[in-house]
């Protein structure tokens, strides 16, 4: 019969588990060797969730909120640049240090007029009548509560750079941060530079301070990732103001000026622009081959470069626009932007604020 053995087996499969049960303390709590039956549980089913009230929509976990991406630094000038303030080095390295400034306007190449005849060297040396920006900007510095001192010798700004809370190229061009009269570490004033950056300095840059160190990528991205190109005739236009800023208080939203109206290649990025020269006021609008900069063309802008902060315009061509009580087109609210920018990359005020 063939039920026999299934019976058989299902007594044996018993008598296993009982002895199992018994062996492992299981039973009757009296050490029995008897059956005891094994309860088995139910299978556990989830319980839906209480369907939101009629009317209204179930509530979901919000989504996180996506961090917008940190571009402040800049991998092609492997430094930290930009608007955001965290690329300044707020290490209190001028905290103690007098307001002075060094004008810069050393030349290794064309000169331009409003220099006038090259300087002595050392630290302030005698000014000839024709240094014009020079003497321009002593005067209106002096006037602001602002000690200036200067010079054209390109082992002084080595040497004493972080001595000022500001330092000005003052249309500075070509290889000025060289020096060709020593046989060792002739690029001392480039690293000395850098390092004044880092410690949280000032830089303003003037006019042909566009035209310098072309050579050397950490100065032109100092410069917003700009370089002078070329320029049209020396003619008037019409400056826009395109932000607030400190830099920008008190002065007209438009006044006329004249100027060369530098053509930039590459152009500004990651700044933030403070002026611009309307383009349908420039006859002509540029000079070949560079197709000028008919939709945007900024002449002022501002930036936190490497830990320090840096004040950049490519105005300054003329004698005019430096002299006091000048009658050229502009020239006093150039003079008063100029003044203005030099005083907040010298931290005295808020710096290329952002809304």
């Amino acid at each position: 019969m063939k039920s026999a053995p299934s019976l058989t087996l299902g007594l044996a499969s018993s008598a296993i588990l009982a002895l199992t049960l018994s062996a492992c303390g299981g039973g009757d709590g009296g050490g029995g060797g008897g059956f005891v039956p094994v309860a088995v549980a139910p299978p556990q089913t989830s319980t839906p969730a209480d369907p939101a009230p009629a009317g209204q929509t179930p509530s979901t976990p919000d989504d996180p909120v996506a961090e917008a991406p940190d571009d402040s630094f800049d991998t092609y000038y492997n430094v930290c640049r930009g608007t955001d303030p965290k690329c300044y080095n707020d290490w209190g390295a001028f905290a103690s240090t007098p307001d002075r400034v060094l004008i810069y306007s050393r030349t290794a190449g064309p000169r331009h007029a409003n220099l006038g005849t090259p300087m002595g060297t050392g630290l302030n040396p005698t000014m000839n009548p024709d240094n014009v920006m020079q003497a321009g900007l002593v005067r209106m510095l002096k006037d602001a509560g602002i000690t200036a001192d200067w010079t054209e010798d390109v082992s002084v700004l080595g040497s004493r750079i972080n001595n000022y809370k500001a330092v000005i190229f003052a249309s500075s061009n070509r290889d000025t941060l060289w020096n060709g009269a020593v046989t060792t570490s002739q690029d001392a004033a480039r690293t000395a530079l850098r390092n004044y950056m880092r410690r949280g300095g000032g830089f303003v840059g003037l006019h042909n301070a566009f035209g310098a160190e072309y050579n050397w990528p950490y100065y032109e991205g100092l410069l917003g990732n700009a370089n002078f190109y070329n320029h049209g005739p020396n003619r008037a236009g019409d400056v826009e103001i395109v932000a607030d800023d400190p830099s920008t208080a008190d002065l007209p939203k438009r006044f006329t000026f004249q100027d060369e109206w530098y053509n930039l290649a590459p152009f500004p990025t990651k700044v933030k622009f403070i002026a611009k020269v309307d383009t349908s006021t420039l006859k002509p609008l540029t000079s070949a081959p560079h197709p000028g900069h008919a939709d945007f063309h900024p002449v002022a802008w501002c930036q936190y470069y490497d830990g320090g902060r840096a004040w950049l315009t490519t105005l300054g061509h003329n004698d005019h626009s430096f002299t006091a009580n000048s009658t050229g087109p502009g020239a006093d609210v150039f003079q008063k932007l100029v003044v203005q920018g030099v005083k907040s990359a010298m931290g005295l005020t808020p710096f290329c604020t952002t809304p």
